[in-house]
């Protein structure tokens, strides 16, 4: 394959080789061939639909860019470092395979256009990956609850046990996050599929394209409404990105408490051994590794999106070199953000629930000190009352070294005498938990709501 730069007629000596190396993006934006091609065919096509080259110079011109597809993913290609990107490289091939009529390709068009269109395509399809892995882990987290709807545990504010909920409304909370990561993946997808190819370098093109027909034949919703924009945005993998770290943010904070869970002070789950190692020198170990890695590689995400931000920030109109560095920060938030996710949502579908230990946790801490406070208030105790009344009654636990349930009614009524024989109906875990049974409560009764009602949306699209 020929070396040589298709604008090096401006030039009379030749690029330094380091500087070619350290210019170079072909080892990491070789990635997109396949959009480059797709891209490419898509345009010659057009070129020939608007008379701007013949027929038979585009079936030329696609013939050889199917059989280079063909060499790549054969693993037959080799990529050039001197040729720069996989625009050039790809250009350089089908000029190699079918002759001067390969360079009528680039007609009308820049690489500052068409990379704009790769990314974005490559984008689009990377979008539709990974909003299919939250599917997954979606319907992980659904199974769990179904599986675990009587289970309760300790609803934790601070770190300290709060009030009883039921494991599956603590999966219901993730399933939420996760729902909102889906809906941004869609909303932002709505944003970036627009086609920029016909932007040129800058200031679009004299010759008589069709950039709606273009935009219609890769899957576009319409096209960029103007030149310089098209060539400068990046707009769509800064947002991607911004998503991306709220994603990865809510698989953290899922990964910290599996760690907890699974420690031996917790005890709540066991982990499958496909998803833990082993100590080299304590043979006792099961470590949480994945999801101690998922948390770790949260941190890069958001590098990534940093990243971004510094380098479009006083980058002026329109197409900058600098913009070459957005790519590997993109890439390398899709290769997480899709790793992880694969990852997580095999690990919750095989997790192992503790039923009794999660109850007996759930049992200490007073946990059901609120449902007291709601019980004075029922009977006509302003809260601010009852609130001071329960706090003396734990304070009394605490000095007894007893939990609210085993109190008598004598000791219930030494705080308050409105409480009657009826408040052990009401400081139970099943209790506690079975009255709230309002919209977004965690009563098994509104919990059962939210999963039919997940399950009926999910069913629905």
């Amino acid at each position: 394959m020929s070396n040589d730069k298709p604008w090096a007629g401006r030039f009379t000596q030749a690029t330094d080789k380091f500087v070619e190396e350290f210019t170079a993006s072909i080892t990491f934006d070789q990635r997109m061939y396949r959009y480059d091609i797709q891209g490419s065919i898509a345009h010659a096509r057009m070129l020939a639909r608007q008379e701007i080259i013949s027929s038979e110079d585009a079936d030329q011109i696609v013939a050889g860019l199917e059989a280079i597809l063909a060499e790549i993913e054969a693993g037959n290609f080799e990529f050039s470092v001197s040729l720069e990107d996989i625009h050039m490289n790809i250009e350089a091939r089908l000029i190699e395979r079918i002759g001067p009529v390969g360079g009528k390709l680039h007609t009308a068009r820049s690489r500052n256009d068409q990379v704009a269109l790769d990314i974005r395509l490559y984008l689009r399809d990377e979008v539709s990956s990974i909003l299919a892995y939250l599917d997954k882990l979606q319907e992980a987290l659904l199974d769990q609850a179904e599986r675990n709807l009587t289970v309760i545990m300790p609803g934790y504010t601070h770190l300290q046990t709060a009030q009883p909920v039921l494991f599956a409304h603590h999966m219901l909370a993730y399933f939420e996050m996760f729902k909102r990561d889906s809906e941004r993946m869609q909303d932002l997808r709505k944003r970036f599929n627009l086609l920029p190819l016909g932007a040129g370098a800058l200031a679009g093109t004299t010759f008589p394209i069709d950039r709606e027909w273009v935009a219609e034949q890769l899957g576009f919703d319409g096209v960029t409404r103007n030149s310089l924009d098209s060539v400068s945005d990046r707009d769509f993998a800064i947002e991607f990105c911004a998503a991306g770290s709220i994603l990865m943010m809510h698989l953290s904070r899922f990964s910290e408490e599996l760690v907890l869970w699974s420690s031996a002070d917790f005890d709540f789950i066991e982990l499958t051994d496909a998803f833990c190692t082993g100590s080299s020198i304590m043979p006792q170990k099961k470590n949480p590794d994945v999801p101690e890695l998922v948390r770790g590689k949260t941190g890069r995400t958001y590098g990534n999106l940093v990243s971004l931000l510094t380098l479009m920030k006083s980058l002026p109109l329109a197409y900058n070199k600098d913009m070459q560095e957005d790519k590997e920060p993109l890439f390398d938030t899709i290769d997480t953000v899709k790793g992880s996710l694969k990852i997580f949502a095999d690990m919750i579908a095989e997790m192992q629930v503790k039923a009794d230990t999660l109850r007996t946790a759930a049992a200490r801490g007073f946990s059901t000190a609120t449902d007291v406070a709601d019980y004075v208030v029922r009977k006509g105790l302003p809260f601010r009352q009852a609130h001071e009344v329960v706090g003396k009654t734990v304070r009394y636990c605490i000095e007894q070294n007893k939990d609210i349930p085993e109190l008598s009614l004598d000791e219930f009524r030494q705080f308050s005498p409105l409480i009657e024989a009826d408040i052990f109906d009401y400081v139970t875990l099943d209790a506690s938990v079975n009255a709230r049974t309002a919209t977004g409560g965690t009563a098994r009764v509104a919990v059962e709501r939210e999963i039919a009602r997940a399950r009926a949306e999910r069913q629905g699209r």
